[in-house]
C-alpha cells in the first residue's frame, strides 16, 4: 500500500471525520484522480518536441501520457484539426498516491523561491489545479537530456463538496498552502 493512503486511512480520515462531523467513513472526502497536462504549443510545428514531454511524463508519472490533439482548426492559432498539441495523464488508485507523495516532499521542495501554492484554485466542486512552471524539478528528469523546459498543470479531483473541505484534505496531505 502506498504511504500516503497509508496516511489516509490512519490519520486524515479520523481528523476530517472529528473536525467537519461526518457520521460515516464514506462521507470523508477523498481524491479520486489527478490529471496532469502538459500544453505543448511548438508540438504543431516540431512532433519530436511532443515525443520528448510524452517520454518525460511518462517518466515523472510512472504511466504511458496520451498525446492530445486538436479537435477544430483554429487560423489565428495556426492549428489543423488532428494536429499533436500537448499531451497528458489521468492517475487513480496507487500511482495516484505515489505521484502526489512525490510531488509533495521531493519537487515541491526543489522549486527555486518557492513560497507555497495559492489557495485560490479551488473550483465550487472541490477540486484543486495548480501549475509548475518547469518540469525539472522532479528527480527522474536528467536535466542534460532536456530539450526544452515545459510547464504542466496538475487537478487534483476530490469528492469534497466545498472548498474549505477539499482545503483541509489537502492540506492533511501536506500541501504547502502559500500564508496569507
Amino acid at each position: 500500500m502506498a504511504r500516503l493512503k497509508q496516511k489516509y486511512l490512519d490519520q486524515i480520515a479520523p481528523a476530517m471525520m472529528a473536525e467537519f462531523g461526518y457520521k460515516n467513513k464514506l462521507q470523508v472526502p477523498r481524491v479520486t484522480k489527478v490529471v496532469i497536462n502538459m500544453g505543448v504549443k511548438e508540438g504543431v510545428q516540431d512532433v519530436k518536441i511532443i515525443d520528448q514531454c510524452a517520454e518525460e511524463l511518462t517518466m515523472i508519472t510512472g504511466q504511458k501520457a496520451v498525446i492530445t490533439r486538436a479537435r477544430k482548426s483554429i487560423s489565428n492559432f495556426k492549428i489543423r484539426e488532428g494536429q499533436p498539441v500537448g499531451v497528458k495523464v489521468t492517475l487513480r488508485g496507487k500511482m495516484m498516491y505515489e505521484f502526489i507523495d512525490r510531488l509533495i516532499s521531493i519537487a515541491m521542495p526543489r522549486i527555486k523561491d518557492f513560497q507555497g501554492v495559492s489557495d485560490k484554485s479551488f473550483d465550487q466542486g472541490g477540486n484543486f489545479a495548480m501549475g509548475l512552471t518547469e518540469q525539472i524539478v522532479f528527480p527522474e528528469i536528467n536535466f542534460d537530456k532536456v530539450k526544452k523546459i515545459q510547464g504542466m498543470d496538475i487537478v487534483f479531483v476530490t469528492t469534497a463538496k466545498t472548498r474549505e473541505e477539499a482545503k483541509k484534505l489537502l492540506q492533511l496531505f501536506g500541501m504547502p498552502f502559500r500564508r496569507k
